[in-house]
């Protein structure tokens, strides 16, 4: 039995949560086009006959704007340390960046190996992917570098591989069949924060979260209210739309996946609030699941 930890680091909008998703065959975090949708450190448990493997979704590593900034960033750079091997995500098709050269300097910092994963190979050529290894091998010293597309899952079963090799415990941290340590409340709130980024993409910053603040499950049915966040009276108009409309959709997406997710009927409620400021107010932070490390 091998076994371990392995964090996934990059900046925002690399396809850390598609990867994620697409390593353990089931979404257990949520995937927008919108940048910087990871907040929570989000674990995901890979099991095959004589290995398990924890992998840890980090935000995106950003400048810090606010004081919610300042903590995504800590919990990211906290998971550095301590892990078997580190998963450095790069977006190929864009090249390097800015982001990618600070993160190269924060991993200076941890002594576990590093394999950069250059993702997103179905968008260049063949050419192109032998220039970024040629480029990035010669700026860090990874101890493999493993091209592949989370979207079309080419060569990640390579990349399970070469992970493997790095695996130093003999432990079975999770039971066989487990896919993610995260709460069903919590899945439940990135459910309908994921909806809402899909409804409303062109027009809501990340001024909003959300938190399950009510679940009863009977015997038939499954009733959950979910608080949406936000901090300014007219995103709040927004997200609720023109006769409720908008927020009823959101409902109806978030209600179907629920069903699918929790195998039965769900009933949910969703309630707007206006909190101004709540990204800077440490009692909020703490009580919609941000724990500052």
């Amino acid at each position: 039995m091998r076994s371990g930890f392995v964090s996934l680091i990059g900046r925002p909008n690399v396809g850390k949560s598609t990867l994620l998703n697409t390593l353990i065959n089931e979404k257990v975090a949520i995937t927008s086009k919108v940048a910087g949708t990871t907040r929570n450190i989000i674990q995901g448990i890979y099991n095959e006959d004589n290995y398990q493997i924890v992998f840890m979704d980090t935000p995106g590593i950003i400048r810090p704007i606010n004081k919610l900034g300042k903590i995504t960033n800590k919990q990211a750079m906290s998971l550095v340390k301590d892990i078997d091997c580190l998963l450095f995500i790069v977006d190929a098709s864009t090249g390097l960046g800015k982001g990618d050269k600070f993160i190269m300097d924060v991993l200076k910092k941890t002594n576990a190996p590093v394999i950069l994963v250059l993702n997103k190979i179905d968008k260049i050529t063949d050419e192109e992917i032998l220039y970024h290894i040629a480029l990035y091998k010669d700026l860090y010293p990874f101890a493999e570098i493993v091209p592949v597309s989370a979207l079309t899952k080419d060569n990640v079963s390579r990349l399970i591989e070469v992970i493997k090799k790095y695996l130093k415990d003999d432990v079975k941290y999770f039971p066989d069949g487990m896919k993610t340590s995260n709460s069903k409340y919590f899945m439940i709130s990135e459910i309908v924060r994921e909806k809402l980024f899909d409804v409303t993409l062109e027009e809501i910053p990340h001024s909003l979260t959300c938190h399950t603040s009510f679940y009863e499950e009977k015997k038939d049915i499954i009733s959950v209210h979910v608080d949406i966040i936000v901090d300014r009276d007219s995103i709040k108009k927004i997200i609720i739309g023109k006769k409720g409309e908008r927020l009823k959709e959101v409902g109806t997406k978030a209600r179907q996946e629920l069903e699918s997710m929790l195998g039965k009927k769900v009933y949910l409620e969703l309630y707007v609030k206006t909190i101004k400021n709540w990204k800077d107010k440490e009692r909020y932070i703490k009580d919609l699941g941000f724990l500052d490390f």
